[in-house]
């Protein structure tokens, strides 16, 4: 009998094809993808981000986990589809106007699908108007600015203004992250919550949309 202690080991130990045969073994017992989601895979990654956090688990290990989530995630996916409670959300990422980084963008893109949400790319040098472009056609739940340089995070805070402008601004959560970006700065413009790695970012919207 498959336990979802063990699928959450797998995503600890980053083991893809293990995670993948235990998912398929636990629908086949009639385990509920709920089950297997909250249960399993979330309580793994839940251990991933806190040994992340102490240091005891590196971006490389990071991504073998977020994988193997990945892979669970293709077979869950249109089950969760048909259990309307379980929609986690949409997010709009996008690293801002003037900014061509993406690493961390990419990664917190990654974590926020293996979590189980919808996630829409804008990709980077990302104008405001573009943002709010997306808010208008898409309806997500939270919208993800990165900046890694100091000098186009004022960018981050015309996006706001541009959302505010749209008014769009009450209608989603607004979270913001990068190298140079704080929790202080995020206070100053205004933003839902800010993150210091993919890992907190997968936290935090899970928080601002009350699913933690």
């Amino acid at each position: 009998m498959i336990t979802l202690e063990e699928l959450a080991r797998g995503i600890i130990e980053g083991d893809r094809n293990r995670v993948e045969e235990l998912t398929r073994a636990a629908l086949a017992e009639g385990i509920s993808a709920a089950e297997i989601l909250d249960d399993g895979l979330l309580v793994g990654m839940d251990v991933v981000g806190q040994r992340f956090g102490e240091g005891d688990m590196f971006i490389p290990e990071v991504l073998y986990s977020a994988k193997a989530m990945s892979a669970s995630m293709e077979a869950l996916k249109p089950l969760l589809l048909g259990e309307a409670a379980l929609r986690r959300g949409t997010i709009v990422l996008g690293t801002v106007k003037g900014d061509v980084h993406d690493l961390g963008k990419n990664l917190v893109g990654i974590m926020l699908t293996a979590a189980g949400f919808e996630v829409i790319d804008l990709g980077v040098d990302v104008p405001p108007q573009r943002f709010s472009e997306a808010v208008a056609e898409n309806r997500p739940d939270v919208v993800g600015l990165s900046a890694l340089l100091t000098m186009t995070m004022p960018a981050m805070k015309t996006t706001l203004e541009e959302l505010d402008r749209a008014g769009l601004r009450s209608q989603v959560k607004t979270i913001v992250g990068g190298a140079t970006v704080t929790q202080r700065y995020a206070d100053e413009i205004g933003a839902d919550g800010y993150a210091k790695d993919a890992l907190s970012a997968v936290a935090k919207v899970r928080e601002l949309l009350k699913l933690s």
